[in-house]
């Protein structure tokens, strides 16, 4: 094994959070290092967005955000805020646009929001080393920092560094290098995980509707979905495997295995008043002529199927009002009840993670382990979809770069 190398600042994650550290902390002064385990740093923020990257949003609140600990991220997200981050992308000449709910995406590509931090990260002196694999870490005594134990290509090598920042991210998208790492190292130095589950993921089905989803796939509907008394508005998107868009990966946070979703296909309309107008306004006209002009087509004829059937020719003047208001019930409350989530494989987060009781809000810091930092997705604080994880990133990382 060759000598150790020593650093002030070893960052493990070359993602949102763990670059933002690195920069910070260099630009104070410190000799960092950035370990990544992927081929390249910041495979998220390239894929994120659909490759535009919704790196923050103009509206930040702590109520954007779920943890066992609500006001564990309010610190961080005062000390650096989304007007923050615009400054940087500003001075940096990034052209970007907002889109709706205050979300902004670049303009052009993802890859501007990363070479600014990678040119950030270069000015400051960082170095980052890429397709590094972790073998151990220790702590040493007196206060002495961390040794790590990596392996390079065929080459083990011994680091040491003051302060060690997990920045290793959740388990959501293991093809872009997510892993347990984090939550691994945050055990064995006595940190508590709060259980994790995939979070902003699309639902499938193993009843009836997973056939329906299947032959409308490709379809997007304006709705609004409550789950466990949070509600969203947004596109609901049909896919082979079930339901997507997001109002699903938004909903998808508050989800439970056994629990309904409820979605008003009409969020803006009292469909049993409109239905009992239209018997009489349209009396010879088929209830599904009258649906279809407020909701697709394919879709109209899935519900028929399912819930009329046997008056699909009978027009409005032949339909009882008791028929009309259960129809109407079902279109303003469409009750599914999916098998599961997709799972880490698509989900964009990892909701829960180490557990903020042990953290301290204003640095990031191990209360109970001097020198050891946590930032970013790996601790249990998640942000809705919209940019807030990527704020969440770039505030945590910040406040660490200040104090490591």
């Amino acid at each position: 094994m060759q000598n150790a190398q020593n650093y002030d600042v070893i960052v493990l994650g070359g993602g949102a959070s763990g670059l933002l550290c690195a920069f910070t902390a260099a630009q104070r002064g410190r000799r960092v290092l950035v370990l990544e385990r992927a081929n390249k740093v910041g495979k998220k923020i390239l894929m994120s967005g659909g490759g535009r990257c919704n790196f923050t949003n103009y509206f930040v609140d702590a109520n954007n955000f779920i943890s066992e600990n609500r006001h564990f991220c309010k610190s961080a997200l005062k000390r650096y805020g989304a007007w923050d981050f615009i400054g940087m992308v500003e001075r940096y000449g990034i052209a970007y646009e907002e889109r709706k709910h205050s979300q902004l995406f670049c303009l052009n590509s993802a890859k501007d929001i990363l070479s600014m931090l990678l040119e950030e990260c270069s000015q400051a002196g960082v170095e980052i080393r890429c397709k590094i694999e972790l073998e151990g870490v220790q702590a040493l005594e007196a206060r002495a920092g961390y040794q790590l134990h990596i392996r390079q290509d065929t080459s083990a090598l011994s680091l040491h560094c003051q302060s060690l920042v997990v920045a290793t991210g959740g388990l959501s998208i293991p093809t872009l290098g997510g892993s347990g790492v984090g939550y691994q190292l945050a055990e064995q130095f006595g940190l508590g995980v709060t259980p994790r589950r995939a979070g902003l993921v699309p639902f499938m089905f193993s009843d009836q509707s997973k056939g329906l989803c299947e032959r409308l796939a490709g379809l997007a509907v304006d709705v609004s979905a409550t789950c466990n008394g949070q509600t969203f508005r947004e596109n609901l998107l049909f896919t082979h495997r079930g339901l997507s868009g997001p109002v699903m990966l938004q909903i998808s946070n508050y989800w439970h295995p056994g629990d309904a979703l409820h979605i008003d296909l009409l969020p803006d309309i009292n469909a049993e008043q409109w239905l009992i107008e239209a018997k009489s306004q349209q009396p010879k006209s088929l209830l599904r002529s009258v649906l279809g002009q407020r909701l697709a087509k394919g879709l109209v004829q899935e519900f028929q199927a399912l819930w009329w059937p046997e008056h699909a020719d009978t027009p409005m003047a032949g339909l009882s009002e008791k028929l009309l208001r259960r129809i109407a019930a079902q279109l303003n409350n469409w009750v599914v009840k999916p098998s599961a989530t997709e799972g880490y494989r698509t989900a964009e987060v990892t909701l829960g993670g180490v557990d903020t009781d042990g953290i301290s809000s204003k640095t990031m810091e191990a209360t109970s382990q001097p020198g050891l930092y946590f930032v970013g997705e790996v601790l249990d604080v998640t942000g809705w979809l919209g940019g807030f994880n990527f704020q969440w990133a770039w505030s945590s990382g910040y406040v660490a770069g200040l104090h490591v």
